[in-house]
């Protein structure tokens, strides 16, 4: 059977999203456009609070890998947030699209891995697919269907948030499995964030429900974490003849433009097994020209390659992670996820 995510409120009037229309035979034919190859993905602006008034819907923050499923005639394809083909890393997930019913469609959402309690877990979704380079294909995740792109020949993009959300809630009216909907959840924003903290979740995301579906990120949709996680490159490591794996504490830099900035370090999270794996990795990149022009002792440099999702309490006033904890490796396709300095709240 199936996990269900867990509700971000009890309430269950408040659960539900709002009741899709019926739609209206009354409607004229339009006619049919072309369906992209690929639309690269909308993101949330990283903030503090929540948003206020009755423009902004909110919904769950979760936590795993960013996807598009391109439901197409001769087949279906999912395809990561750097435009990756992915369609046999998630083959449950696929075969439930195939089911859906329908001719043409692209969903945007998120695959995850649902703990026992229903809350998406990275480090389990990492463990379905095998590890960082694993080439197993996950048949635990879900796929959280949260935004529809095109649909039966028409592109959505153009159409505000709001009609895009009605068209996608009549669309999986009900479905169960590896596709679900992501559920808008009603109230006040920070009510919502306090309760999804208190929950144990990622955080909430607040989308504008008049605006267009446009790349980038252009605040439109808006993130706030209960605890800030992000994806760094590694770009060497502190040896250590006493911590685990010799590895006392990971070089961890964000991306400014086409350059690399140096956000600090994270000796905590990563188990011995974990340490000693990335050791051989590291040494297997080793470079006399460091990413980031560092000094210090016992330092290592490694060519820019491994990307770590880092879990972390917020930024020093000299621009680094504070109180960082490892939460694992993300594929090499995720390099567009690497952070953006420029979004840094200190």
């Amino acid at each position: 059977m199936s996990r269900r995510a867990k509700p971000l409120l009890q309430d269950e009037h408040l659960l539900k999203s709002r009741q899709a229309r019926p739609r209206d035979p009354a409607q004229p034919n339009l006619p049919f456009d072309p369906m992209p190859v690929r639309i690269e993905p909308c993101l949330a602006l990283l903030k503090t609070v929540p948003p206020t008034g009755a423009d902004w819907a909110f919904e769950v923050k979760w936590d795993g890998y960013r996807l598009a499923i391109h439901i197409e005639p001769k087949g279906v394809r999912i395809i990561t947030r750097g435009g990756h083909d992915w369609t046999h890393r998630f083959p449950t997930v696929a075969e439930a699209a195939r089911k859906l019913g329908v001719g043409t469609a692209i969903l945007d959402g998120e695959a995850v891995v649902l703990d026992k309690e229903g809350r998406s877990d990275f480090g389990a979704l990492q463990r379905s697919l095998g590890g960082r380079g694993g080439k197993r294909s996950s048949t635990e995740s879900v796929f959280f269907a949260f935004d529809l792109l095109y649909f039966d020949g028409h592109n959505l993009t153009g159409a505000e948030l709001s009609v895009r959300r009605h068209l996608l809630e009549d669309f999986l009216d009900g479905a169960i499995g590896a596709v679900q909907l992501s559920e808008e959840v009603h109230g006040d924003g920070e009510a919502l964030l306090a309760n999804a903290c208190s929950m144990g979740l990622e955080g909430i995301v607040a989308k504008h429900r008049d605006r267009p579906y446009r790349s980038g990120r252009t605040g439109d949709w808006l993130k706030i974490k209960c605890v800030q996680s992000e994806s760094f490159m590694i770009i060497g490591y502190e040896q250590s003849a006493v911590a685990r794996g010799g590895i006392g504490s990971l070089l961890l830099a964000g991306r400014q433009g086409d350059d690399w900035v140096y956000v600090g370090s994270v000796g905590t999270g990563f188990k011995a097994k974990d340490a000693e794996y990335l050791r051989a990795m590291l040494d297997k990149l080793k470079t006399a020209r460091p990413a980031v022009p560092l000094k210090g002792k016992n330092l290592v440099f490694a060519q820019p390659t491994l990307i770590a999702e880092i879990e972390f309490r917020g930024w020093t006033r000299d621009g680094n992670v504070r109180h960082a904890s490892y939460k694992g490796l993300r594929e090499v396709q995720d390099n567009a996820a690497v952070f953006d300095v420029s979004e840094r709240l200190v």
